[in-house]
């Protein structure tokens, strides 16, 4: 076992403690509470318990910031649990640990329809329960560490930015963590390490190329393999694929159930990626249309796409892309990054808005904000469902399903 040593606190003011009630959950997968007037993040609780907490003050960037974590539990909530995992806390990682699961879910439900609230064109629409994931632990398949001193790998706490040197990672795949014990204290050559690894192949990823004669794992990869619904996909390493394999492919079933494809569609991916929608819903459409920016994810996508003849991959900004298409589609996958669809990309949609649309959304904030200028612009929202991708973390994905009259 590691000792879970740290550097000193980057904190201005030498700890104070507080008697807290939490309130509700706030960003980052914190509850809030409020404290000398001021509404402080607070880790390690959930709402409606009264804690005694740390309070960590701090600077960044020139602002000062107040956040406290947990250290006593006076009236404890009736979904706590123990945390499993004995770096919890010190690593901020995981936020929930210490949450029932069922109520996890609960949580990231409320968290989605929270932010529909906010909009008052999507009055009236509300969230599913939450898709729970079967796999509660060691579903993720990349881990970045960083990298500290006799090359000790690990973590730092997003409150105090300490360090914390880890042996394991209850989250990440079995085979990251035996290969993250076979590189701790021999990885001094870099500050930042990434190992991503095929869940349903055994192939893997290490970044960068360590030159340590006594590691004994290959590492220096561009790309490696995954399936997923037993197709091939090969994945760079600059490029995006989801981190939980298996309940990507639970993901992929329901956005093709909200498509209703009936074999005749012309099918529009955008924000495609290394192609994983576009393959597998090529089989179920006459033709598909993928759309990416990224240069190293649309290299991946012309071996991923190899022998399928009815998909074109075009490599271009969605919003140009889309707006100088020959024909309207008549369904649409949007899978933008976190900051959400560009506007020019809404607006070309709803110049020509094919008759179904299924967004799919890593962030409930931009989420709701796209939804409502849909709204507006003249789609219906049939459902929106979030999706545990991230079991443990506040993290949520969500599939909002749309249909336009026109």
């Amino acid at each position: 076992m590691i000792d879970k040593t740290s550097r000193p606190s980057q904190t201005d003011d030498p700890p104070e403690t507080a008697r807290l009630t939490l309130e509700k959950m706030g960003p980052l997968g914190d509850t809030l509470a409020h404290f000398q007037g001021e509404t402080v993040n607070v880790f390690g609780g959930i709402p409606g318990e009264e804690v005694l907490a740390r309070i960590v003050r701090y600077r960044r960037r020139r602002r000062s910031y107040v956040s406290a974590v947990v250290t006593e539990v006076l009236t404890p909530s009736p979904h706590r649990v123990e945390a499993p995992c004995g770096y919890f806390g010190a690593c901020t990682g995981c936020q929930w640990q210490h949450i029932d699961y069922p109520h996890q879910l609960h949580l990231k439900r409320e968290a989605v329809e929270q932010e529909l609230r906010r909009h008052p064109a999507l009055e009236g629409v509300s969230a599913e329960p939450t898709m729970p994931c079967q796999e509660l632990f060691n579903y993720r398949n990349h881990a970045r560490f960083t990298v500290r001193q006799e090359g000790t790998l690990g973590f730092v706490n997003r409150i105090t930015r300490r360090f914390v040197a880890i042996d394991e990672c209850k989250l990440m795949a079995v085979w990251i963590n035996e290969t993250l014990g076979k590189l701790q204290g021999r990885s001094e050559e870099t500050t930042q390490l990434s190992i991503r690894y095929g869940v349903h192949t055994g192939d893997w990823l290490i970044q960068p190329t360590l030159q340590n004669p006594d590691i004994p794992v290959r590492s220096g990869q561009r790309h490696y393999r995954e399936e997923l619904m037993g197709h091939p996909f090969r994945i760079g390493s600059p490029s995006f694929f989801q981190t939980n394999t298996d309940q990507t492919e639970r993901l992929i079933e329901l956005v093709r159930s909200h498509l209703h494809l009936s074999g005749d569609e012309l099918l529009v991916d955008a924000y495609a990626g290394v192609g994983t929608f576009a393959v597998l819903m090529a089989p179920s459409v006459r033709k598909v249309i993928a759309i990416e920016e990224s240069q190293a994810a649309v290299r991946d996508a012309a071996i991923n796409t190899l022998g399928i003849d009815n998909l074109d991959y075009i490599e271009g900004k969605t919003e140009e892309v889309l707006d100088a298409l020959d024909s309207a589609p008549d369904a649409l996958i949007l899978d933008p990054p976190r900051v959400g669809c560009h506007p020019d990309t809404l607006r070309a949609v709803l110049r020509r808005p094919p008759g179904r649309l299924v967004y799919v959304s890593c962030d409930p904030e931009t989420l709701a904000r796209d939804l409502a200028i849909l709204v507006k612009g003249g789609y219906a929202v049939d459902t929106v469902a979030p999706v545990d991708m991230f079991p443990q973390t506040y993290h949520v994905e969500c599939v909002a399903a749309l249909a336009h009259p026109g």
